[in-house]
């Protein structure tokens, strides 16, 4: 094989890799129409995404309960509800861990 096939397999290879992970990349919630970010509500392990701070950079991996550094993808007009906000915040939502503890029951 020649060292232009070799260029052209590797260029299609890393052109089809990229195209896959793009796909798999979840959508943020300002993509998603009638979605937005709640902070405060995500129970540990439960966050949709990265947090507030950067102190992790995927889903699941909160460590703490109703941080206000956390989110859960929500639809449009229940954040609130679910006594969440729709910026980061410091500390924990004692509302929302309140609505959750009420739910449970």
């Amino acid at each position: 094989m020649s060292n232009r096939s070799n260029s052209l397999n590797v260029a299609s290879a890393l052109a089809g890799a990229v195209a896959l992970a793009s796909l798999a990349a979840p959508a943020s919630a300002a993509t998603i129409t009638g979605m937005v970010q709640c902070y405060g509500i995500a129970d540990a392990g439960q966050n949709s995404c990265a947090s507030a701070t950067g102190s992790h950079a995927c889903a699941g991996q909160s460590t703490e309960a109703f941080s206000g550094q956390e989110f859960r993808v929500v639809k449009e007009g229940t954040c609130e509800e679910l006594g969440g906000q729709l910026e980061a915040f410091n500390g924990v939502s004692t509302e929302a861990q309140e609505k959750a503890t009420q739910m449970k029951m």
